[in-house]
């Protein structure tokens, strides 16, 4: 009796240990299959980023995945190893289990100093148009009189996509264009303009004047001119929940040395109301600028419809930035209606 007793308790055992290795097999597939799917889909170029987040608001998440995938994680901790020097396996397994607490809204590189333009590009860089098409008669121009001005790119760095306001402005441009407001972006290289006539950060807005100029005359239609910035505020002060979406906050910049501050000023308040009356809270309104240390014009005389808007700060997500795209392109079509 004693031994039938050990011998079915034995077979409970092995059944118990041929389930668990089920599992464990059945994980380590499932686990394997959303590595190389997520191999075939990411991509690693600004541009066909931008492309694939518009048609998918979610395609970002993906990089996400990526990063906490078994084996993802399992090849990172591998390539970290010097098999020439044993004990960096001890610094890896440090690497491993801190990879898994980073915050994921902290950018890794993050800096506004423009006075050294080759360590900025380090970080962040030009983003060709994903989208070039031609319009005709073009209602709306936007522009980045700072391109390099970015977000953060937590679980994209590795596939270097440097989320800035250049791809702010064009996923804004294909958003307007699809609710029928024809708009170009700049697309001229305007870091590299000012590199090669050795100017400075205190250049820029002189730097992009020349572009508008350029713009205005090829295009005697547009109405409406928007120079793209983000803020450098914290995630706490630049995002808020509507709807249960994630946006980043905008702002409205008014320079105070010009001719035509009143009618820029009356066209921020004109935005921002509309903004505050589709979506309560993510306007953190508009300031003026003037005195030692500002521009205090921003090529707000150029043009009567000139708006300086800033989109998010340093720490928000690519998906906060296009939720308040899409909202920005509604509250423009009324604004222009």
């Amino acid at each position: 009796m004693k031994k039938r007793f050990k011998a079915k308790k034995g077979i409970v055992l092995k059944l118990r240990l041929k389930y668990a290795l089920y599992i464990v097999l059945i994980y380590v597939f499932y686990q394997l299959g959303i590595y190389i799917v997520l191999n075939v889909k990411l991509v690693d170029s600004n541009e066909k980023f931008i492309m694939n987040m518009l048609s998918n608001s979610n395609y970002h998440i993906m990089y996400e995945k990526k990063e906490k995938n078994l084996f993802n994680k399992f090849f990172n901790y591998i390539s970290n190893i010097n098999l020439e020097e044993p004990l960096t396996i001890f610094n890896t397994n440090v690497i491993f289990k801190e990879s898994n607490k980073r915050n994921p809204v902290i950018v890794n590189d993050y800096t506004d100093d423009y006075s050294n333009m080759e360590e900025l590009s380090k970080i962040t860089s030009y983003i060709t148009d994903p989208n070039p098409t031609d319009v005709e008669n073009p209602l709306i121009y936007i522009y980045n009189s700072h391109p390099l001005e970015n977000y953060s790119n937590q679980s994209l760095e590795l596939y270097n996509i440097t989320p800035n306001v250049m791809m702010t402005s064009y996923m804004l441009k294909e958003k307007l264009n699809k609710i029928g407001l024809p708009t170009i972006v700049e697309d001229g290289n305007l870091t590299e303009f000012m590199r090669i006539n050795n100017w400075t950060h205190k250049d820029s807005y002189k730097a992009s004047r020349i572009y508008l100029v350029n713009v205005k005359n090829k295009y005697p239609s547009l109405k409406l001119f928007i120079d793209i910035h983000r803020d450098s505020i914290k995630k706490n002060a630049s995002t808020i929940k509507i709807n249960n979406k994630e946006y980043a906050k905008v702002l409205f910049v008014v320079g105070l040395e010009h001719k035509n501050k009143d009618t820029a000023l009356k066209v921020a308040n004109s935005v921002n109301a509309i903004v505050n009356s589709k979506y309560k809270g993510l306007s953190r309104g508009v300031i003026t600028k003037g005195g030692a240390g500002v521009d205090g014009i921003y090529n707000q005389d150029f043009h009567p419809n000139m708006i300086l808007l800033e989109i998010g700060g340093y720490q928000n997500t690519i998906e906060e930035i296009l939720n308040t795209v899409e909202a920005m392109s509604l509250v423009i079509k009324e604004y222009l209606s």
